[in-house]
């Protein structure tokens, strides 16, 4: 057994140690998963993760543990705290990432079909690449208009790392809104409204006038989220526009 199978093998260990069969069953029903589930808390799967990458492996043994552990399988079917710590590795060793590995980003978001593992991928790698290489944000302008929607929130998502360090794209996060705001589905229409949130903590006026125009064509999910935090006079106004409609 090679170094990367007996550290995956450990973690698998470790990880079906803690597990609680209620949990598991629970996790199962929320999140609609066909996956093996242990049952372990994201909290501690995070512990063994970092357990894991203390020694801070070098960045080719980091992307393979992490598609080890994406891949791991128990009768057939992947196993859910397998693939969070496969994201958490991925998370923590970040800065070792080129930009060659969004392709590894990717490929996993395309595996993943649940936002329990989109979405940390989607802020914590692919954006945290972004803001380390900005010629990267161009591959995000493609996956704005993928034809597969996890890709599409990822596409947002991506932009929350710039909007909280006080650097937003407003340029992506207006055309990405135009392109998306008239989306049916909810994941897309929520990731769309939490941008919109935490980016009117830090200016809460581009956010009014950025949605005071599609008041006619926002979802209230989308504006619930993107009002959250505006001044009651500027939250008000929108929020009657939107019921007039």
């Amino acid at each position: 057994m090679d170094a990367v199978a007996e550290e995956t093998s450990r973690i698998v260990a470790e990880l079906r140690e803690q597990g609680a069969r209620d949990r598991a069953e629970y996790e199962k029903r929320y999140l609609k998963s066909d996956f093996v589930h242990f049952g372990v808390p994201v909290p501690a799967i995070r512990k063994t993760a970092r357990s894991a990458v203390r020694t801070r492996p070098a960045r080719a043994d980091l992307l393979a543990l992490a598609a080890s552990l994406w891949g791991e399988t128990d009768g057939g079917r992947p196993v859910h705290e397998a693939r969070v710590a496969a994201i958490e590795v991925l998370v923590r060793r970040v800065d070792v990432l080129e930009p060659g590995d969004l392709t590894v980003a990717e490929s996993m978001i395309r595996d993943s079909g649940s936002w329990v593992y989109v979405d940390i991928l989607a802020e914590k790698v692919v954006g945290a690449l972004v803001v380390r290489f900005p010629d990267l944000a161009a591959v995000l302008d493609a996956w704005a208009g993928d034809p597969y929607p996890w890709i599409r929130r990822t596409a947002l998502l991506a932009l929350l790392p710039g909007v909280r360090a006080g650097h937003p794209d407003l340029d992506r996060v207006s055309r990405y809104g135009d392109a998306l705001i008239e989306e049916t589905g909810f994941f897309i229409r929520k990731a769309l409204g939490w941008v919109l949130r935490e980016l009117s903590k830090k200016d809460p006026a581009w956010v009014r006038d950025w949605v005071e125009p599609r008041t006619g064509r926002i979802s209230g999910v989308t504006l619930r989220e993107a009002v959250r935090h505006l001044p009651e006079d500027d939250a008000a106004p929108l929020l009657a526009a939107y019921q007039r409609r």
